[in-house]
C-alpha cells in the first residue's frame, strides 16, 4: 500500500518541536561562541562562512535548500581521487568543514 502524502499543516504539525529545539540549539552555540575569549577569530574560520551560509539558505523561500546547504558543507567532486588514491596510498585530503 502507498502512503498518504501529509498535508503541510500536518507535516508542520508533526516536527514544530523538533524544529523549534534544533533552532534553539544553533541559537545556544552562537550565543556561546560570542561569550568565549578570542569570538572575532571564529569569524574570520571558513567553517563559519559556511555556517553563515546555510542559515541564510535556511530563510529564502524556494526547494532544495537541504541539498544547498549539502552542498557548502561538501568537498567538489575530484573524478581522479582514486587513482590518486591508489598511487599514493595516502588518505584525500579533507575540507575544513570536516573534522580531523
Amino acid at each position: 500500500m502507498i502512503a498518504a502524502v501529509q498535508t503541510a499543516p500536518e507535516v508542520f504539525e508533526q516536527t514544530f518541536l523538533l524544529v523549534r529545539a534544533k533552532i534553539l540549539e544553533v541559537a545556544a552555540t552562537l550565543d556561546r561562541l560570542d561569550r568565549a575569549e578570542a569570538a572575532e577569530s571564529v569569524r574570520s574560520d571558513p567553517r563559519f562562512g559556511q555556517i553563515r551560509q546555510g542559515l541564510e539558505i535556511l530563510l529564502s523561500d524556494g526547494f532544495h535548500r537541504a541539498a544547498q546547504i549539502q552542498e557548502i558543507f561538501s568537498d567538489q567532486y575530484d573524478p581522479t581521487w582514486m587513482k590518486k588514491y591508489l598511487s599514493t596510498g595516502e588518505r584525500p585530503a579533507l575540507s575544513p568543514s570536516v573534522p580531523h
